[in-house]
């Protein structure tokens, strides 16, 4: 309603501030004492029970053949990633060429590799020496030039790996082909248009962006083959963190503290890894969900009214 003509505006006066108050949320604070009540009877209940024998724990958590089983375990986890993602990125490309072979040879691949368990196919790449004693190279059905005599080599360490890093392809595979299609198709027509090849365009354009969605699921694979590498005694390789601390356990019959020596050494392990994946997830995340709509023009197009101006 407009104001009456001579009637005058009272700009002394000001609208009653109002007085906030705070939500209160007392049903949060009870569950957070209740959980570190239960936390704390369940550390002191431990911390008293013989039935752990920390004394046992305390003496092999830094012994020798632990800490070389450890780095053992590294290396197969380091390997066995290596191999899958090289080969996951080739089966990705495969996956989405037009030619129909590639594809369904893919398809078979991972098939194959996924629809079997990871700890049979370790088993066969134990048996692989007794399947194959030996591999003769030279002209099919005609003459053989040279022969490899795979029983000989007890190659352990390089069946457990391969094994590993050939279940792990195939669910790489699927990642990188994830990441790939999440970027707009508009981005590669923008690219063959400025004049880049193919190769230029997937360096420069599509996998950069494509890495935002596949690092925190390969992330998650190079955590879990950490904890995989617990498997390859079906090859058997005998010389990892959890198949070392099981021999010791066997040695003086108290396996309840080498599990807590293992434990102990894979969550100190996955740490490390949870923390390297959150700043590569960041750095592959900058510029994306930062970005705030601009206010600013629309404060400038609609400036207040002055008091001295009509109102209602």
């Amino acid at each position: 309603m407009a104001r009456a003509a001579g009637e005058t505006v009272d700009t002394a006066s000001s609208p009653e501030l109002i007085k906030a108050v705070p939500l209160r949320h007392p049903g949060r604070w009870i569950a957070a004492a209740i959980i570190l009540l239960l936390a704390a009877l369940f550390v002191y209940g431990a911390a008293t029970n013989d039935n752990y024998q920390w004394s046992t724990y305390r003496s092999y958590l830094f012994d020798q053949r632990i800490a070389r089983g450890a780095w053992n375990t590294l290396q197969l986890t380091f390997w066995a990633m290596i191999l899958g993602v090289v080969l996951g990125v080739v089966l990705a490309v495969m996956r989405l060429s037009p030619n129909p072979v590639l594809k369904a040879t893919a398809w078979v691949y991972l098939w194959l590799f996924r629809g079997t368990p990871v700890y049979v196919q370790l088993t066969f790449w134990g048996l692989f020496a007794s399947i194959y004693p030996r591999l003769d190279f030279g002209i099919p059905f005609v003459q053989q030039y040279s022969h490899w005599n795979i029983q000989s080599l007890q190659a352990y360490f390089f069946f457990a790996a391969l094994g590993l890093g050939l279940n792990e392809a195939a669910y790489m595979a699927e990642i990188v082909r994830a990441g790939i299609t999440s970027v707009n198709e508009g981005q590669t027509e923008a690219a063959t248009a400025l004049g880049m090849g193919w190769g230029m365009t997937m360096r420069r354009v599509i996998l950069p962006q494509a890495m935002r969605v596949i690092i925190p699921p390969t992330g998650n694979e190079v955590i879990s083959m950490l904890k995989t590498t617990s498997l390859v005694t079906a090859v058997p390789y005998s010389f990892d963190l959890y198949t070392r601390s099981r021999d010791i356990s066997a040695e003086t019959f108290n396996p309840i503290p080498m599990l807590i020596v293992a434990s102990i050494w894979y969550l100190f392990f996955t740490s490390i890894l949870m923390i390297g994946q959150y700043f590569l997830e960041k750095r592959f995340a900058r510029g994306v969900g930062d970005r705030q709509p601009d206010r600013k023009v629309a404060t400038e197009a609609d400036p207040p009214a002055s008091p001295g101006q009509g109102g209602v």
